[in-house]
């Protein structure tokens, strides 16, 4: 019989900025510096929050998501904890918090994973301005959803020891357990920008950060309680072999650095578990891809942080434009901006970026896309055949200013409501928006 995965908890939350994952970097380095093998994992497309719990936990997290991946894909991730001592997932949002119409087999809330992986939940309260009534809030989670367990709670932004037992008080007259109180703290605060919180590659002095963390986390909260709840749901097979997306090529050059880092570490295990071979490049330093590789994908990132200095690296900018001569181009988001004409930085400065398709962006006025996103492919490409499916989502703040030209898929909403900016191709050069997650 199959070893059933780790136990765990989600680290869940009534609403962004709660806390959670202050509370969850703080504990996977705690458990780390145990001696524990923990193994993170993200809810919801997200690509920053996991490089931060890679950093913290020492071993790689994955995303997991019922809306955009399909469900024995997102077991057969959980079933990969089953050497783990430990699980910890972070919530996305507000723990019930998705889209109004079913995808793969939910609605992309945190509450569908905890479900599924069978994931006890302790809420991240942030009782600032309350006391008592955080607990009246907290009860109406207890039986909101079925299969959902909230095991109890952790009171975050505790401004005293008076509020602290005021607070308190009123969860156990209720009976919903307290598994910590952690007080202000703005000093082990991580940096943030556009898209969320700054790398964790460029995070000054992260380790200590993430020790200060796991400091405050073995301080005030009680780990050892945490350790001992008891997962359900562990009838469910996770140790199923689900077809992960395909590699796009058999040797890929994939841009890396901190202007292209965004994909999901559930595609490159899927590509290296086909057979795959990966060799990274750095656009940044001036490298280009190995011209013996069969495609180049340049993922999302910053390139409109790092604009001017790519508009400059000729060997990255040569290299790329050598190499689609004759073999496929792939870039998502950041790396579709560099693809195109040019890129216009906040500061209104035009920089030209490698002109292979006509796509022209600018961040000089901002404007945010943000969503979960269905596209069938309307030519063969990286990201699959001519009429397949395939599950995703946008997240960018760049106005286009000029038409791609050719689109590479039709683009519908999480309702399935038509939408623009369906990708551009030219040849094999390809690249959109759109974040590729998993296959319909």
């Amino acid at each position: 019989m199959n070893k059933p995965p780790a136990p765990g908890i989600m680290i869940a939350a009534p609403r962004s900025g709660s806390g959670k994952t202050t509370v969850t970097l703080g504990l996977l380095r705690a458990l780390a510096r145990r001696g524990l093998k923990v193994q993170p994992f993200k809810c919801g497309p997200d690509y920053i929050d996991p490089a931060f719990h890679a950093a913290a936990a020492g071993r790689p997290g994955y995303n997991l998501d019922s809306w955009a991946m399909r469900e024995d894909v997102a077991r057969q991730l959980i079933g990969a904890a089953d050497d783990a001592d430990f699980v910890v997932a972070e919530a996305l949002m507000g723990l019930f918090d998705g889209v109004e119409t079913r995808g793969a087999w939910g609605n992309g809330s945190s509450a569908d994973i905890a479900s599924l992986a069978g994931l006890p939940v302790v809420l991240v309260l942030d009782i600032s301005g309350q006391s008592q009534t955080a607990a009246a809030a907290a009860r109406g989670f207890q039986h909101f959803r079925d299969g959902v367990e909230i095991a109890g709670v952790i009171l975050n932004r505790v401004a005293s020891p008076r509020h602290d037992r005021l607070a308190r008080s009123e969860f156990e007259r209720v009976g919903l357990r307290v598994f910590g109180a952690v007080p202000r703290q703005a000093a082990i605060e991580l940096p943030e920008r556009h898209l969320g919180l700054v790398q964790a590659a460029e995070t000054d002095g992260l380790n200590a950060r993430l020790d200060a963390l796991a400091d405050l986390a073995e301080t005030n909260l009680d780990i050892d309680a945490l350790l001992g709840l008891s997962p359900s749901n562990r009838s469910l097979d996770f140790r199923t072999r689900a077809a992960l997306a395909p590699p796009p090529a058999q040797r890929i050059a994939l841009a890396r650095d901190a202007a292209f880092s965004f994909i999901y570490p559930h595609i490159l295990k899927g590509w290296r578990e086909a057979g795959a071979e990966i060799g990274f490049f750095s656009p940044l330093n001036d490298e280009a891809p190995d011209a013996k590789a069969d495609l180049v994908w340049l993922p999302g990132g910053y390139p409109e942080l790092h604009a001017g200095r790519l508009a400059s690296n000729a060997r990255f900018l040569d290299g790329i434009r050598q190499f689609a001569r004759d073999k496929p181009v792939h870039g998502e988001c950041g790396g579709y901006m560099v693809l195109g004409s040019a890129l216009t930085d906040a500061a209104g400065e035009r920089h030209p970026m490698l002109g292979l398709l006509g796509l022209e962006t600018s961040f000089a006025a901002r404007k945010l896309h943000l969503g979960y996103r269905e596209a069938r492919l309307l030519a063969d490409c990286a990201l699959g055949k001519k009429g397949e499916a395939i599950a995703g989502h946008e997240f960018h703040y760049a106005t286009v200013l000029n038409a791609p030209g050719e689109e590479l898929f039709s683009l519908s909403d999480a309702d399935g409501n038509p939408l623009p900016e369906g990708g551009s191709r030219r040849g094999q050069i390809t690249g959109s928006f759109f974040h590729f997650v998993d296959r319909r």
